[in-house]
């Protein structure tokens, strides 16, 4: 199996900035891709970001130009650095993997338990 911890979550004025990590761990053979959604009470999860093992990386539109994810591949751990936050990103984030334990594995999703970022206006 493998596990995800976020971390890096917390509470920020509108206008500030956040970094979130992800370490992936466990009995991981390959991690085809990493990325982060999130979700407010009462609405669906959305997608934020998202990066390849090949480096690709993919943004909502909302977040566009203010976030910035990449990766530590000898790590396993994915970072979001978040800058100029808005109120309207307050959600808890959540990060994914995309990951085999084994070579003849199927690839699968797995994730975190979630990290509370809070902006404040």
């Amino acid at each position: 199996q493998v596990q995800l911890v976020e971390s890096g979550g917390g509470l920020v004025q509108a206008g500030g900035s956040l970094r979130l990590s992800c370490v992936a761990s466990g009995s991981i053979f390959s991690i085809n891709a990493m990325g982060w959604y999130r979700q407010v009470p009462g609405k669906q999860r959305d997608p934020v970001a998202v990066i390849t093992s090949g480096g690709s990386t993919s943004y909502a539109d909302s977040v566009k130009g203010r976030f910035t994810i990449s990766k530590d591949n000898a790590k396993n751990t994915a970072y979001l650095q978040m800058n100029s936050l808005k109120s309207e990103d307050t959600a808890v984030y959540y990060c994914y993997a995309q990951a085999r334990v084994a070579v003849t594995s199927t690839p699968r999703i797995y994730w975190g338990l979630g990290t509370q970022v809070t902006v404040s206006s």
